[in-house]
This record gives structure tokens, sequence and C-alpha cells, in this order.
């Protein structure tokens, strides 16, 4: 192992620190939406998405109609979030929208997927976040335990097959799977 004072440096955290605005409200909002996230939203009866949804608007998000949100999804800033009209966020998926996430109608992210929005400049020694907009287009399907890197563009009418890593965008109407997504077929 080289010493450390003769190795190159590649990151130094104690220079990170988020861009200015780039959470999109205060530390205040931030802190009270944990909080009522941690609580009255996890806490909420499973049937219960009328709730869900007034939370997520109530926070800036904007929900479409009838979409239905499990209490145990997570979502980092609902200000940075869409969602369409009777989408589907499954239990434990987490829309980590340090960047703006798009859900379009009727798509799905399923159990445990992980959309990710934001990345960090692996050039820059700060190591500073940089926001990578995700859009599911409408009709889309994420199934389980997938992860949506940030930047991607799931296309309308695709299929990302369970366990996936998506590290580029998938076109329309096709069938993707893998690590990494790998085109598999068309819908």
């Amino acid at each position: 192992m080289i010493p450390i004072a003769e190795r190159p440096r590649f990151q130094d955290l104690s220079q990170s620190k988020p861009p200015a605005g780039f959470r999109g409200r205060s530390g205040l909002t931030v802190l009270l939406w944990q909080i009522i996230q941690q609580t009255l939203f996890a806490w909420s009866p499973q049937p219960a998405y009328g709730w869900r949804r007034w939370l997520l608007r109530l926070f800036g998000a904007e929900v479409g109609k009838g979409v239905l949100v499990r209490p145990t999804a997570r979502v980092t800033y609902p200000w940075k979030v869409k969602l369409g009209n009777h989408c589907w966020i499954g239990d434990a998926a987490e829309l980590y929208s340090l960047g703006p996430i798009t859900i379009g109608d009727n798509a799905v992210v399923s159990q445990r997927s992980y959309v990710c929005a934001a990345t960090h400049d692996h050039k820059d020694i700060s190591f500073p976040l940089v926001a990578k907009p995700v859009i599911v287009e409408c009709e889309a399907w994420i199934a389980a335990d997938c992860f949506i890197a940030p930047g991607v563009t799931i296309g309308a009418g695709a299929i990302v097959g369970a366990r996936s890593t998506v590290l580029r965008s998938v076109d329309s109407a096709t069938i993707v799977a893998g690590y990494p997504a790998e085109l598999k077929g068309h819908r």
C-alpha cells in the first residue's frame, strides 16, 4: 500500500458542499418533510393512497389522478417529483430526487427499486453533487429491485426486468434486463 502522503488525492470531502439552492427548499422544509415522511406518511394504512397523495402535493410534488404510492416508498425531495395519472410506486421503492424525477401516466416503479437522480463529479476533488433528471415515460414498468441511474430515460411502454441495473436510456416498447441491462426483446 502507498503511504497517504505519497499517493495522489482523489477526493477531499471536507471541501464538499451542495451547490447553492440544490435542495430547492429551505433546510427547515427538508427537515419537516423528513419528519412527515417517517411518521404520517410511513405509518398510514395501506389503502390510504389519497392521504399520501395529499402529503406529497402539500410538499410540492405534482401528483396526477389515481396515483398509488405505498406507505413504505421514500421520496427525498417531493418538490422535484412529477407523478403521472394512475402510476404506481411500490413498497420500499426509493425516488432519490436530488434532481427531477418524472414518472409518466400508467407507469410502474415496483418494490425495492431505486430511481437515482443525482451523482457526484469524481473529477473534481471536492466531489460535488450533480443533478441528472430521470424520466420514466408512460406505461413503462420497472420491475422489482432495479437501479435506474442518473440521467436515464425509460421509454414509453418499456419493461425493465427484475433486479436490473439501468445505466443508459431505454428505448420505448423494449424489454431490458441484467447487469448492466441489455435488450432482451420488444413489447
